[in-house]
């Protein structure tokens, strides 16, 4: 007997979860954006898995440490933890932007490369999972991976680069509003 895949809203970190703090991987740092935990037991609540993916460039460019980062990661389940959640994954790439002289990952968001990944090794049903992020580049990756999508749009995103992967299915300001919306398609989708 197959073991039912598992539905997951995928998490982009900084600026979705978390402010934007470039390059962070000090837990003193890290400030919790408004209602995440509300939005994050309403998402939970509904029998949805929360993982994070986040790009983290600053390992590859020295910013910070291995061990750093593994301390954040600590710290982010001790977080969910203590708000009554379980935190399922945390899958990052640590790879710099590419350029002309780097051959580009396939980890690296807008790719879907760390969805997928985590899809193959969580049994994750793709198709009734959700990528929340507050850029155009997080969309993208969930789409692609098969996900559908919902853009923070808290001014964090600067370029506004079109594209047909690019298109979210939901747009809101709010994370609550986010896991508000995932939860009532959530009921949509049972009733048929």
């Amino acid at each position: 007997m197959q073991q039912q895949a598992n539905k997951t809203v995928f998490l982009d970190k900084d600026g979705t979860l978390i402010r934007d703090e470039p390059y962070n991987a000090d837990p003193a740092k890290v400030v919790f954006e408004e209602d995440v935990f509300e939005g994050l037991r309403t998402l939970h609540g509904d029998g949805y898995q929360l993982v994070i993916v986040s790009n983290q460039p600053g390992l590859a460019m020295g910013l910070f440490s291995q061990t750093e980062l593994d301390a954040l990661i600590r710290f982010f389940e001790d977080q969910f933890a203590e708000n009554g959640l379980v935190l399922a994954g945390f899958y990052y790439c640590p790879h710099a932007p590419s350029n002309e002289s780097t051959l580009a990952c396939d980890c690296r968001k807008p790719e879907p490369g760390l969805l997928l990944r985590a899809a193959r090794e969580m049994n994750i049903d793709l198709e009734h999972s959700w990528m929340i992020g507050d850029i155009l580049n997080d969309v993208e990756a969930g789409n692609r991976a098969g996900c559908r999508t919902v853009l923070i749009d808290n001014g964090n995103e600067t370029e506004w680069l079109e594209g047909p992967a690019r298109v979210p299915d939901y747009t809101t300001r709010s994370f609550l509003d986010a896991a508000d919306y995932i939860t009532s398609q959530t009921i949509s989708d049972d009733s048929i």
